[in-house]
């Protein structure tokens, strides 16, 4: 059995009555980029700052490489860390910048010319090394603050909401530079994100964080799919949650009723038990719409159309409920062709029960 080379085990931090995080543990693999995925105040900072070295956990233990990290002080630990704010030094050129990590550690000085160079062409900013900070964008600016935190081999890269600062465009931008630096590098990352599609763009794996728990670890496609609660359902994708009375339910099949009468079918949800209240998760792509006129129109829920919406490859259509919840529904853009659909029209919705999730309704 393979090692993990970087153990995350039981941790726990508290505040005199409150609970930061509580019983944390995760194995992270040498290479790779793992996503800390949460609301604010979730736990998933407070993780970073335990492995960095700026906090110290209540309990728990961290290991690098199979060796006790958490009494290694902060400045020997090795760990390169990129923050939100670039915190370049403002007096120094971008070379002199990234060359800063390599001097403190004194290392010759060819080594640290040659390493210079190296990682100033990792990031793409090769003809800016004599420039001063306040002369670059936000997104070079971050690009140096990369390399300065790679300059030193660093065995694992910790990165704290570091495109949080950045326009749309640009942080876009960034990701892929990111993804291109990791990929070339190798280095193992652990990054800090509240943006779903930040982390689904970049990760090997996301761990979803909530009130101070990892509520689910899995790669983006296992969490999108099938997520293991509401919250992480919730927190991935943007799911429609529909209630439902629970009618049967065991680890196969579960069944119940909407709030209009009709009867549905899903995936198992051992947990319930007949007469709980229920959610039923469908993906905006998994709902199929068809006006109720339509010849052969079948059955399913019946829905008023309230907005449609062109997004080029796509249709979005946010229609209502006959309990006047508000769903969206998402089709390829040629299926609305001859569709009959518009707004105002009503219309059946189905989906196929082997896509959809039934939680507790929490």
């Amino acid at each position: 059995m393979t090692t993990a080379f970087l153990q995350i085990q039981r941790l726990r931090k508290t505040y005199d009555d409150v609970v930061a995080i509580d019983q944390v543990s995760l194995d992270i693999k040498r290479g790779e980029f793992m996503t800390f995925l949460g609301p604010s105040g979730s736990g998933k900072s407070t993780t970073l700052y335990i492995v960095a070295g700026f906090q110290e956990p209540t309990e728990g233990r961290v290991l690098l490489d199979g060796k006790p990290l958490l009494a290694v002080t902060p400045n020997k630990r090795n760990i390169g860390m990129v923050f939100q704010r670039y915190t370049l030094f403002p007096h120094l050129t971008v070379g002199e910048n990234v060359a800063f990590s390599l001097r403190v550690r004194r290392r010759p000085d060819a080594e640290i010319k040659a390493k210079v160079e190296k990682m100033l062409a990792l990031v793409h900013l090769s003809e800016f090394r004599d420039r001063m900070p306040a002369q670059l964008s936000g997104g070079q600016q971050q690009r140096v603050a990369i390399a300065r935190a790679l300059a030193y081999d660093p065995p694992v890269l910790l990165m704290d909401e570091p495109l949080s600062a950045l326009d749309k465009k640009l942080r876009e931008e960034i990701q892929l530079e990111l993804r291109r630096i990791h990929q070339e590098t190798g280095v193992t990352i652990l990054y800090v994100t509240h943006d779903q599609e930040e982390a689904l763009r970049l990760s090997d794996r996301i761990a979803v964080f909530n009130k101070g728990r990892i509520e689910q670890c899995g790669t983006g496609e296992e969490l999108y799919a099938n997520p293991a609660s509401k919250f992480v359902a919730n927190f991935i994708g943007n799911s429609n949650f529909l209630p439902v009375r629970v009618t049967a339910s065991n680890a196969d099949e579960s069944s119940g009723v909407f709030p209009n009468g009709l009867a549905i079918s899903t995936a198992g949800n051992p947990t319930l038990s007949a007469g709980d209240d229920g959610t039923l998760m469908v993906l905006p792509e998994q709902m199929r719409i068809r006006a109720s006129g339509a010849s052969k129109a079948g059955s399913g829920l019946p829905v008023t159309v309230r907005d449609i919406t062109y997004l080029g490859d796509a249709m979005h259509y946010a229609v209502a409920t006959p309990w006047e919840q508000e769903i969206s529904i998402r089709m390829p853009a040629g299926a609305h062709r001859d569709s009959g659909l518009a707004i105002g029209t009503q219309a059946l919705v189905d989906w196929d029960t082997r896509d959809v999730r039934l939680f507790a309704q929490v």
